[in-house]
């Protein structure tokens, strides 16, 4: 999987969590935000708090930590395999 294909698996991940009811595709800059960060974190737990704070900071609403630990797993999962096949 190279960097563009994993990207587009992401981004397919975050659009179908849709975390407030809003439709995915409303979520752009929060996704790309999301995106990027996945780059320079490891940890389930750091990917997660950071997608609360965007994600939170995007709509002044809270998110369950508990939901966004389990998107950040599926991230990294996506991110892991895409990195093992390089």
């Amino acid at each position: 999987m190279d960097t563009q294909q994993m990207n587009l698996a992401l981004v397919a991940v975050l659009q179908e969590w849709d975390p407030f009811q809003i439709g995915g595709e409303l979520y752009e800059p929060e996704i790309a935000d999301t995106v990027v960060a996945i780059r320079d974190i490891d940890s389930p737990q750091e990917l997660a708090k950071k997608i609360k704070s965007i994600y939170e900071f995007a709509f002044d609403a809270p998110v369950m930590m508990e939901k966004c630990l389990d998107v950040a797993k599926k991230l990294l999962i996506i991110k892991n395999d895409a990195s093992c096949s390089i």
